[in-house]
């Protein structure tokens, strides 16, 4: 009996209706950018240093320059301890005190400057900085410096505990009833974002977005993926993640334009109100429509295909069910996917691949946040470099295979985190360099975990192996924050050296796996336990019933 992938290639696999449904999830792929990498502009970390009452009248007064009244009321040190005086703590004395000399304002005050006493910034601070951002507007620096580490975090947690609930949903009641549910929820979250006047609000209101954003996201990827052909599948699939690339970019220009947070939020948030279009110009899934015994309203959606495609649909069909020919069916238990050794193995290098490629992708983005001389020419830059990132894996799984190529893009981010940490600072152009090149090595292997998965896992259990190993990427994104803006005030560069460490770990383990290139997905564990050996499972199908007229 013919499958819907049949009847897709006479009504068209990728052709007018499917590159429609593509063209309108893609814009929900990019704009699911601010709420993955937003902290870069939202948690800007500008110069800054104290609060000194007194110090802007003395200044006038003397008639000072920035870099003179620096050099005389701001404190100093050796190495870290410099940075973190210079921006954490202030002169204690009385700069309204009659008399301060021009000249030596600090030796007229207490004779020797080294004694001076230190004390913490009890006014607030001074910002070099034009616009605002959550930093300067939480004054969250110094002592308060670990709240932008929740903020972070926070999102990444609402990422690990929605996917599992969007994910029931988008199975329970439809893609496009999910679909519309998580973007409008992620639109008010969004606006209340803007209007919230306290910290802790804002991080409920970050949880809350992640709690449905990122299964908006895969909600999307699901259903573009279920509307097209076999053929086109993995590369709609990678060109839908390409989508979120181009909303790096669009994403760089708003807050370049824009550098005020609030204004910002707002700036993309409004535009995901158009995508309560979708109801009106998305389909749901038809397939499943079909497992879910929907039938009439899968035909439907085939026959609206067909007429859009300019095609002719199949003119003896009257129904379509959803079989399967394994009589026993298998239930899916956690522990299946550690009971035998090949099972076991495969589970825990997903499990580390997918934790380094969200710590070393996000942190990477982070880090650069945090060190580069110009954030948006930076974060442009590393963003390009996902394009032929992309371009890369689809010219090479087909040829290459999926192992060499994965491992090779672990090692050379790793490597690429350890040259760049190794390079001067006043080298500042080569160090971008090479941390683009580590970022699409790194790029490259996030976009890769994501099918290889689903090519080592059971039938019955691949939905399953998926949602766990994956988790691993959400507990990453939680912890990374921590890795990133803790180690910098060790180190500047230390981050890098623990994403070396966490890359080349990653590129050995993947060449522990299985080649899955032109292999047949695996129906059983005894499948995947004998997987270099060929054999041609059982595949599960929808059929069309067909109906003959009698003449």
């Amino acid at each position: 009996m013919p499958t819907l992938d049949d009847i897709l290639e006479s009504v068209g696999e990728f052709d007018r209706f499917q590159k429609q449904t593509f063209f309108v999830l893609c814009l929900l792929s990019a704009a699911f950018t601010p709420v993955y990498v937003g902290v870069v502009f939202f948690g800007f970390t500008p110069e800054h240093r104290c609060f000194s009452p007194g110090v802007a009248e003395l200044s006038q007064r003397c008639g000072w320059s920035l870099e003179e009244q620096l050099n005389h009321t701001v404190p100093e040190g050796g190495g870290q301890e410099a940075s973190f005086s210079s921006r954490c703590r202030r002169y204690e004395v009385d700069w309204n005190a009659t008399g301060v000399s021009c000249t030596d304002p600090l030796g007229s005050l207490v004779g020797n400057r080294s004694s001076v006493p230190l004390g913490p910034c009890r006014d607030g601070w001074l910002y070099d900085f034009p616009g605002t951002s959550l930093v300067t507007e939480f004054n969250l620096v110094c002592e308060d410096s670990w709240k932008l580490d929740i903020f972070q975090s926070a999102v990444n947690a609402g990422f690990f505990i929605g996917s599992i609930n969007i994910g029931y949903i988008a199975d329970r009641f439809g893609r496009k009833f999910c679909l519309l549910i998580t973007i409008l929820a992620n639109i008010i979250c969004g606006i209340l974002l803007v209007f919230v006047p306290t910290y802790l609000w804002i991080v409920i209101f970050r949880f809350l977005q992640g709690l449905v954003s990122k299964g908006c996201w895969t909600a999307g990827y699901i259903l573009v993926t279920e509307v097209v052909g076999p053929k086109y599948r993995r590369t709609v699939g990678i060109l839908y993640q390409t989508a979120f690339s181009v909303g790096l970019l669009v994403f760089d220009a708003i807050a370049y334009a824009i550098p005020y947070w609030r204004w910002l939020q707002l700036t993309v948030t409004l535009p995901s109100c158009f995508f309560l279009l979708y109801y009106w110009c998305l389909p749901e899934s038809p397939r499943w429509l079909i497992s879910q015994g929907k039938n009439d309203k899968a035909m439907k959606i085939v026959r609206n295909m067909a007429k859009i495609n300019r095609k002719k649909t199949p003119s003896h069909f009257e129904d379509i069910t959803f079989e399967e020919e394994d009589g026993g069916k298998q239930s899916p238990s956690i522990t299946d996917l550690v009971k035998t050794p090949q099972m076991r193995k495969n589970t825990l290098i997903l499990m580390y691949n997918w934790f380094t490629s969200s710590v070393l992708y996000q942190g990477l983005i982070m880090h650069m946040g945090v060190a580069s001389e110009n954030m948006y020419l930076d974060f442009l830059y590393s963003a390009l470099v996902e394009f032929p990132a992309a371009a890369f894996i689809i010219i090479s799984i087909d040829r290459i295979g999926r192992r060499y190529p994965w491992a090779a893009a672990n090692l050379v981010a790793g490597a690429a985190c350890l040259v760049t940490a190794l390079i001067p600072d006043d080298i500042h152009w080569l160090k971008v360099v090479t941390a683009c090149i580590g970022r699409m090595g790194i790029t490259m292997a996030f976009e890769m975990v994501c099918f290889v998965n689903t090519e080592l896992y059971p039938t019955y259990i691949r939905n399953l192996g998926v949602m766990v190993c994956s988790s691993l990427c959400d507990v990453g994104g939680m912890i990374v924050p921590f890795i990133v803006y803790r180690l910098v005030e060790v180190w500047p560069d230390l981050p890098l050296i623990v994403f070396t460490v966490l890359g080349l770990i990653a590129g050995g383990l993947v060449l522990l796996l299985p080649e899955t290139k032109g292999r047949v997905l695996p129906e059983t564990v005894e499948d995947v336990e004998n997987f270099h050996r060929k054999s041609v499972p059982k595949t599960k199908t929808i059929y069309l019933h067909v109906q003959t007229s009698e003449v």
